[in-house]
């Protein structure tokens, strides 16, 4: 669910820390009496809902700005997903109490995945946090913040079974205005022993593919020219008339069941130049379906981001994924011969996980010798409570032992990085233009559907949201090279 390489030599192809990822609110002032700020950390799901939150509370007489210090509620949406990922989030807390202490009445929220975990905690041991809400209660976030207002503290971390988000329009944040994100779903069925999402976020929910099309279409006719399907495991997108009790909808084009190569394929065809990504995919849940309709239709991107968290099948079995080290490479054939070998692969990798050996080390830096990620992101195992590993195994592997196969892992994704690109050298390639390149604003950056970023010099008639042909003419391990051809 990631987008890592950034422009030329400004960021590796590879990251052992994407859950640290934060982005701001942008400013959005239209002369409403209250500002919200809201940072977001983690996944591109958290970004999704921060905008979402921005929609609800635009309602409620809430403007967005990216000066904290300007800010009357000041939210964190936060991710679980690592011990680390908590920390960052409870050192802000503690630099955000600086500012509270200087504009007493404003009021500091937490979101998400954390505050679905931790629930009253942060109210008990966090004196700054006046408001929780977990991932599911957001429509609930006008009544807590009124809460807040009359003096009293508010908590929300009910999840639902239901709740998809399908009918509010999200307020676009940090947008670039040519690319988007689209949530087609919620929670997660996959009970992988390392994780913490189905208990943060709850099951498997999908959203009415009618409003995902009209969201589609909607910002197509705003300028947008990509989108990225989003869920914790897209390719179980499962949604029907019988049980999600819905009206019929034959008459608009949707079939009676609709799976996610259905749904893949309605997007496409909302217009030729609108740019389909999606993210998540769990190995054992893409189909071959899925993979025929991305062959079909050019504007769908040919680049799919498999996890595949480790190259021994004993280890796999322990995390509980489902598949074993032969059936993922199977799964990765099935990819090269349907799509072909540009199709571009990334991955994330857990290294030190519990009772894992040097040899099982070597497995997966064995398997990513036979795959070639593009890029990848690679952690360190981090015991999460309340998870199956952690209640059934020994966090057992010493840090300095995770550190150095961390770095084993690192250092050879950084050459498969560099192959990748290196095999683009010399071809033309189509890229949308996502506006300037980080270091020059002589220059745009935009990607490949590949996923890979391109940096080129700007000529004359060409503009943000523009697709053009480039020819690769040199790279980095995270960056192409180019310049513009007829």
């Amino acid at each position: 669910m990631k987008n890592l390489i950034e422009d030329i030599d400004v960021i590796t192809p590879v990251s052992g820390e994407a859950c640290e990822t934060m982005k701001v609110t942008t400013e959005n002032s239209s002369g409403k009496s209250r500002k919200l700020y809201i940072e977001s950390y983690g996944c591109q799901m958290n970004f999704s809902d921060s905008e979402i939150v921005a929609s609800i509370l635009q309602k409620e007489g809430f403007d967005t700005t990216s000066d904290l210090a300007q800010a009357d509620l000041v939210f964190l949406n936060t991710c679980s997903i690592r011990e680390k990922a908590e920390q960052t989030v409870r050192n802000r807390l503690q630099q955000i109490q600086s500012f509270k202490k200087k504009k007493p009445e404003m009021l500091v929220g937490v979101l998400g995945c954390m505050a679905e975990r931790l629930k009253t905690k942060f109210l008990e041991e966090e004196k700054i946090v006046d408001l929780v809400a977990g991932p599911d209660a957001y429509r609930d976030l006008p009544k807590l913040v009124a809460q807040v207002d009359e003096g009293d503290k508010a908590v929300n971390t009910f999840l639902s079974r239901e709740e998809t988000y399908a009918d509010i329009t999200p307020v676009r944040l940090d947008s670039n205005g040519v690319t988007a994100f689209i949530s087609i779903m919620r929670g997660c069925d996959n009970m992988c022993s390392f994780c913490v999402v189905p208990y943060t976020r709850g099951r498997e929910r999908s959203r009415d593919p009618h409003s995902i099309v009209a969201e589609a279409k909607d910002l197509f006719s705003r300028g947008y020219r990509e989108v990225t399907l989003l869920g914790q495991n897209v390719d179980s997108y499962k949604w029907s008339e019988e049980e999600n009790n819905k009206a019929r909808l034959e008459k608009q084009g949707i079939h009676q069941v609709v799976n996610f190569a259905n749904l893949l394929e309605m997007v496409a065809l909302v217009n030729p130049d609108l740019r389909v990504r999606f993210s998540t995919s769990h190995p054992k849940d893409i189909t071959d379906e899925v993979l025929e309709v991305m062959a079909r239709y050019e504007n769908i991107c040919k680049y799919i981001h498999l996890p595949v968290q480790s190259g021994s099948s004993r280890i796999l079995e322990l995390m509980n994924r489902g598949y074993t080290r032969a059936w993922y490479l199977e799964k990765i054939n099935r990819i090269r011969q349907i799509l072909g070998p540009q199709c571009a692969i990334s991955s994330d990798m857990i290294t030190g996980f519990c009772t894992e050996t040097e040899d099982e080390h070597k497995e997966t830096l064995s398997l990513m010798d036979e795959v070639q990620y593009d890029y990848a992101y690679m952690f360190q195992y981090s015991e999460r409570p309340g998870t199956p590993a952690a209640k059934k195994f020994a966090d057992d592997i010493p840090n300095e032992i995770k550190t150095r196969r961390l770095e084993e892992i690192i250092n050879k994704q950084r050459e498969h990085s560099l192959l990748r690109n290196q095999q683009d050298v010399g071809t033309i390639q189509r890229v949308l233009i996502e506006g300037n390149s980080r270091r020059s604003d002589a220059h745009w950056q935009g990607r490949t559907s590949a996923n890979r970023v391109a940096v080129f010099a700007k000529s004359e008639n060409t503009n943000k949201g523009q697709y053009v042909n480039v020819l690769i003419e040199s790279c980095t391990g995270g960056t192409l090279i180019a310049r513009i051809v007829e």
